[in-house]
């Protein structure tokens, strides 16, 4: 609380002066019991909704935890492919390439199924695909991908004829991988020129 003279000038022993209030807020917290009592019994405890009413409540629980598999599709589509926006004009151009992606997504999961499948046939807990060549015990499509990244053939071309082909070396790991996807080794080699 604070005091203002009324008037301007000197104060004297007439002088008024007006009192000037400012409200102070405080905070107190209050434990409300039933409330907490409440949450205590509902804790860890969430509704799931569905519209489809053939399911049954362990269906249901079910479709929910399957959710995270469509969602690891679903960065796959924003991680390794990089779909963003793109101008299109026509419907059927973006469905078209809406297509190429998905088929890239279905490729990708076929591959990454191919070879876990053939990893639990033959007893393998993990190959070394992470670097530094350290165990990875679920491969997926883009670290399998990403071993054959420097893989080339070279032609040697004489007057528009080829003379030589350079096949590439593949590394151990690399003939692992191909083995357990089931893709021949021989595909990497091309046939002698005629």
């Amino acid at each position: 609380m604070t005091y203002h003279q009324e008037r301007r000038g000197r104060p004297g022993a007439s002088t008024r002066y007006r009192k000037k209030e400012k409200p102070r807020f405080a905070i107190t917290a209050e434990v409300r019991v039933e409330h907490v009592s409440y949450d205590a019994a509902t804790d860890g405890m969430f509704p799931l909704v569905t519209n489809d009413r053939e399911m049954t409540p362990a269906e249901v629980l079910a479709a929910y935890r399957y959710q995270t598999n469509l969602e690891w599709r679903n960065h796959m589509l924003q991680g390794p492919q990089e779909v963003a926006p793109v101008s299109l004009n026509h419907a059927h151009r973006i469905e078209a390439l809406m297509l190429c992606h998905c088929l890239a997504m279905l490729t990708e999961a076929l591959l990454e199924r191919e070879i876990r499948t053939t990893m639990k046939s033959e007893g393998l807990s993990a190959i070394p695909l992470y670097p530094e060549l350290r165990d990875c015990p679920t491969p997926s499509a883009p670290r399998i991908l990403e071993i054959f990244n420097g893989v080339q053939r070279h032609h040697l071309v004489d007057e528009g004829q080829i003379v030589g082909v350079f096949d590439p070396k593949l590394t151990p790991l690399q003939g692992q991988v191909l083995d357990l996807l089931h893709v021949p080794v021989d595909a990497y080699r091309s046939a002698s020129p005629a």
